[in-house]
């Protein structure tokens, strides 16, 4: 449990807002790329039969009997995000705003971008789909328009792909790309000039997280190899599980006045086997 340590601010000496005041926050992406599965099932199952391959030849009228098999794919929820504080009454009496509502309300977002880092680094991880950039990677301009042809060329050809695509880079990743968006095409650009980063371009739609989402780490009991990777793929071929979402309770405590309050989900991931390879992790060459 987490101890309270509130500046004299929070207190009715001045008024704001807390709304008006919250940290700043990171975009989510997972639910953007993935299949989102909030059922009460532990596993889902989704067992895949061998790729059948048809023969051509002369007319024969004969043929030859091929092995029929099936493997085993399975999604297990086995991680959980929590985070939790106590909250006293005279803290949530006194304060300027709702501080119950404010904590469960920022509490939800954290756990949420916490799934976010778990589900991003395991799309990357599993993604069986290798490419490498140029030297430069995405910050070099000139690299843009190479890197995302290469990248489509992974996956061109492939009925999926009318799902859609999607590219997730870090926020340092955007200078390449505004640059490159700038000086290609006359209407594309004229509108990246006017408007910014475009968050779409050769097909492709592209997702910013912060620098340093991508990392090398062990994260929930997972450990992942990410650091200077990307992810690229098609959209809706991996599937991440949180049974009934994000959940929070308040409890009184014995001793205490005020409430406790814990927030927590439940999480499982997977990139099914046999779509692994319309996902592409990408090694950003320095």
């Amino acid at each position: 449990m987490s101890a309270n340590s509130l500046s004299t601010k929070t207190y009715r000496d001045k008024y704001r807002q807390a709304t008006l005041d919250k940290s700043l926050r990171y975009a989510l992406v997972a639910e953007k790329v993935c299949q989102v599965d909030r059922t009460d099932t532990l596993t889902i199952q989704n067992p895949y039969g061998n790729q059948p391959t048809a023969t051509i030849g002369a007319i024969t009228g004969t043929y030859s009997v091929s092995t029929f098999y099936t493997t085993d794919d399975t999604l297990t929820v086995n991680q959980e995000v929590k985070y939790a504080e106590h909250i006293y009454d005279f803290e949530n009496l006194l304060s300027n705003f709702d501080m119950f509502s404010d904590r469960i309300d920022e509490q939800s977002y954290a756990i949420a971008y916490q799934i976010d880092y778990f589900v991003l680094n395991n799309l990357c991880e599993d993604g069986t789909g290798t490419y490498s950039t140029p030297s430069g990677g995405f910050t070099t301009a000139s690299n843009i328009l190479t890197i995302l042809a290469n990248l489509l060329s992974k996956v061109s050809g492939y009925a999926d792909t009318y799902r859609g695509l999607f590219l997730v880079i870090e926020a340092a990743d955007t200078v390449g790309f505004s640059i490159a968006q700038s000086t290609n095409g006359f209407s594309f650009a004229d509108s990246a000039l006017n408007n910014g980063f475009m968050t779409r371009m050769m097909g492709i739609d592209i997702y910013v997280v912060k620098d340093s989402t991508f990392v090398s780490d062990t994260i929930g009991t997972v450990a992942v190899t990410n650091s200077g990777h990307r992810v690229f793929g098609v959209k809706g071929v991996a599937t991440y599980a949180a049974p009934r979402g994000v959940r929070t309770e308040e409890k009184q405590v014995s001793g205490k006045t005020g409430m406790e309050v814990v927030t927590y989900a439940y999480v499982g991931f997977k990139l099914w086997s046999v779509k692994a390879a319309l996902v592409v992790d990408i090694t950003v060459t320095a």
